[in-house]
């Protein structure tokens, strides 16, 4: 479970103080350490310091806020933080992780077995909660490494507890699978190895786009610059000289193409975040949204539900080259829509100009230009992907990868257009 706000218990009036509710923090502390978080006895003693001193309010939702601010020290740990924090004060489960002995018997895994259809029929299927409830009372009772067996957390065997064996439901805890059966992984959540990646809200996008700035001198109000005068008064021998100059303002322009509906619904949310923080920000001098569906074409919708389009010649011919463009997308479609003359999806777009030349013509004319992908990059070997990867750097919607592809527009020097080898475009029907 992720939170946007702590689970709230049944009576939040009064949230926890460090005079009360000992056990609460213990269960917290131990539960922190035990799902791997490393909490030092430093930061504990200046949690409850900060309790003792009264500068909490007594509710829980601002203690989850500071604790959190001073235990976790790494977005990584989020997570753990929310499941631990719920199962201490609103009922929620404690994260279960295992032993590092039993990792590393797990890790040694002999060579793969060969199971009859016969037996592997005969094999029990548990319903999840009492797989949960076997698999922890295994994890306190084993003692030493199991391989091939139907009861313990081993290898290669009919038990539903491990890794590389053969059950058509069990927990898997580390390793491979050995049927893609797994019904839950213990070592980790769904998706867990991305959890520093996931932490992407409005305000860490926020935070990524104000790095994209463009500043000069060439408009405004001349102000008095303190360093200038400073300096040209010591040139003069001491006698003042005034430096008047405009402000410096950020003289960056920002275009935000999105891909929207079919493949890219799952990533609804995480696009309108960025959308979001890109049409709040005011420190650029122009920023300008457009839709897209699949692949850009000979025009880019401003309102999606208005119709309202612009030509994509228009765009390219009247915006300033310097300008930092940013694209959204998966970049999964039938080849024929990437590369055939006529090939796009939808029916009234009669563009007889294949999506990639479009594509390679936003590339040449914005060298800063970056692909950012809501996929997870595990995903992105699809041929459309690989040939759009080729042209724009692409880089996943993700903390670190926001933070790359900034960095990768405010290069010094930007990197050209790659040729674009219009072999590929022809006619696939």
């Amino acid at each position: 479970m992720a939170l946007t706000d702590p689970p709230s218990p049944a009576n939040d009036s009064e949230g926890p103080t460090a005079a009360a509710g000992s056990a609460l923090f213990a269960d917290l502390l131990f539960g922190l350490r035990g799902a791997g978080v490393k909490v030092g006895m430093g930061e504990w003693i200046a949690l409850m310091s900060v309790l003792s001193d009264g500068h909490v309010a007594p509710s829980l939702k601002d203690f989850y806020h500071v604790a959190r601010a001073l235990l976790i020290k790494h977005e990584a740990h989020y997570d753990t933080w929310d499941e631990v924090f719920a199962a201490v004060f609103a009922e929620g489960e404690m994260p279960v992780k295992a032993a590092e002995d039993l990792l590393e018997w797990l890790a040694d895994m002999p060579p793969e077995r060969t199971f009859s259809d016969e037996e592997l029929a005969a094999l029990e299927r548990l319903p999840l909660e009492e797989l949960r409830r076997r698999y922890e009372e295994r994890l306190k009772e084993q003692k030493e490494k199991h391989d091939g067996g139907n009861h313990w957390i081993g290898t290669r065997g009919t038990s539903p507890f491990g890794s590389g064996g053969k059950n058509p439901a069990g927990i898997r805890v580390a390793g491979s699978g050995g049927g893609r059966s797994a019904i839950q992984m213990a070592t980790a959540r769904q998706y867990a190895e991305y959890r520093s990646d996931r932490v992407l809200d409005t305000r860490s996008i926020t935070v990524a786009l104000k790095k994209l700035r463009r500043l000069s001198r060439h408009e405004g109000e001349p102000e008095l610059q303190i360093d200038g005068t400073i300096e040209r008064t010591s040139k003069n021998g001491g006698f003042l000289e005034l430096d008047f100059q405009p402000p410096r303002k950020n003289q960056a322009r920002v275009l935000l193409m999105m891909d929207v509906g079919g493949s890219m619904t799952p990533y609804t949310r995480v696009v309108e975040r960025l959308f979001s923080a890109a049409s709040t920000l005011h420190q650029w001098k122009k920023f300008e949204p457009y839709y897209f569906h699949n692949c850009i074409y000979s025009r880019l919708f401003e309102k999606l539900r208005q119709s309202e389009t612009v030509p994509t010649a228009e765009i390219l011919a009247e915006r300033e080259k310097d300008t930092f463009l940013i694209i959204v997308g998966d970049a999964a479609m039938a080849p024929s829509e990437l590369l055939s003359p006529g090939g796009a999806i939808d029916w009234f777009e009669k563009s007889q100009t294949a999506g990639l030349e479009w594509l390679h013509r936003l590339r040449v004319k914005f060298e800063r230009s970056v692909w950012l992908n809501p996929m997870s990059p595990n995903h992105w070997r699809g041929y459309t992907t690989q040939v759009i990867g080729q042209l724009f750097p692409m880089f996943p919607m993700t903390m670190s990868g926001l933070d790359e592809a900034v960095e990768r527009l405010l290069r010094r020097r930007p990197a050209p257009a790659p040729t674009l080898d219009r072999s590929l475009m022809r006619e696939i029907w």
